[in-house]
């Protein structure tokens, strides 16, 4: 067996609290040959920023921690004052990023590990990556699995309405067997080197780097969506990324949720209509159910002419068809398809999906949970039950996906 080193790619931000608790994990791994390369980050305009003072000590704390501890692994400042991040670039996209490009020199054949401090790691977790690419070594990338801790306070039925929506939707993408079905948590992702640069390294996004680089993957490559362990992020409130979990929390504790609907499963079906035509396409043009949707997107109505020119064979058409049709469109097309039909309540729509798809599978209990289920008002336990449920099924599903 190949001995790959696993190269770790972390980015600081506010996080002095929680890498005593990291470097324990790492700490407690069963696979010893990897390196950990942090990237300490921040604005450089926030050292005169009063309400961004708290990063600014706090990385300075980290920073110490990090000098006085012993670490031997490799950090990037770009917190300390005259090092931090240029208003135009910067963030925790930003911050992988450099991580990435700086280990994408070590040996193509080696791992990068896209994790966050404030995240736990079973001590199989590396190992277990490791071996995932020594089974699976023509794979472009690892999609963890991941379960947010319950907190006890009042969190916990934010986190828990954020993740049912998340695997509600990963449901519906594995359901209908389209490429972009993976789950983007920076903290819960895993590439080959040869992969990344492949794939011409990672996109400069200030946030959501982890859903770009898992789409760019997906363009060039199979990526796997099961793995024998689990990273458990935190459920916290935090503002440092313009969207993710921690702003998914705040926005959700304002009653907000607008931007995480539970999508009607027709609307998803839509998406595999289209995908199926895709063979037709090559031959003449065709109405898809998405077809008025992209026009409008792209701005014409010529929506496979050029892709026609410039692939000759069907196979090589329709992976063209599915790059140009990515996880960014199908998302933006099931905004769309909300936006622009009848209004109905989530949990409507989550019951009744439940219903017509898991029928077999759900117990008495779930049944009577379902029956007056409302994210509000449903008590904490009924909500974990739900989204133990959901992840049960989806973790059939990605099994399936890696065969």
């Amino acid at each position: 067996m190949l001995q790959r080193k696993l190269h770790i790619a972390l980015p600081v931000m506010g996080e002095s609290a929680n890498l005593a608790q990291f470097f324990a994990c790492m700490e407690q791994q069963t696979f010893r040959n990897f390196k950990i390369y942090i990237c300490v980050n921040q604005y450089e305009s926030w050292w005169n920023d009063p309400d961004k003072h708290y990063y600014c000590h706090d990385n300075a704390k980290s920073l110490d921690y990090l000098k006085s501890s012993g670490f031997e692994g490799e950090i990037i400042d770009k917190s300390s004052n005259g090092n931090g991040w240029p208003e135009k670039r910067g963030g925790v996209g930003w911050a992988r990023k450099v991580l990435m490009d700086r280990i994408s020199k070590e040996n193509k054949n080696d791992i990068i590990i896209s994790m966050d401090a404030d995240t736990f790691y079973p001590e199989n977790y590396l190992q277990s990556i490791h071996n995932y690419f020594e089974w699976h070594p023509d794979h472009v990338g690892l999609s963890v699995p991941y379960f947010h801790p319950l907190t006890g306070d009042e969190t916990d039925r934010h986190i828990l309405r954020y993740e049912i929506y998340m695997r509600y939707y990963a449901l519906n993408m594995l359901r209908i067997q389209n490429p972009y079905s993976f789950t983007a948590l920076g903290s819960a992702l895993a590439l080959p080197n040869w992969a990344y640069h492949k794939i011409g390294g990672m996109t400069p996004v200030k946030s959501g780097e982890d859903f770009y680089l898992l789409q760019k993957l997906v363009k060039n490559g199979s990526v796997g969506q099961w793995l024998e362990t689990t990273a458990y992020p935190a459920s916290r409130y935090s503002d440092r990324v313009l969207f993710g979990t921690g702003p998914a929390l705040i926005k959700g504790a304002r009653g907000d949720w607008d931007s995480y609907p539970i999508y009607k499963p027709a609307s998803f079906d839509l998406v595999k209509n289209t995908y199926d035509l895709f063979p037709s396409l090559f031959k003449e043009d065709v109405q898809t159910s998405m077809t008025d949707f992209l026009k409008e997107l792209f701005k014409t109505d010529d929506l496979w002419g050029s892709l026609r020119q410039n692939y000759k064979d069907e196979p090589n058409f329709i992976k063209a068809c599915s790059s140009k049709v990515d996880g960014l469109r199908i998302l933006q097309f099931l905004r769309y398809q909300k936006n622009n039909s009848e209004p109905l309540s989530d949990e409507y729509v989550l019951t009744t999906y439940l219903q017509e798809y898991f029928v077999k599978e759900m117990d008495s209990g779930l049944v009577k949970i379902l029956k007056d289920f409302n994210f509000h008002a449903s008590s904490i336990n009924d909500l974990d039950l739900l989204r133990q449920f959901l992840q049960i099924q989806e973790a059939k599903f990605r099994k399936r996906v890696n065969i």
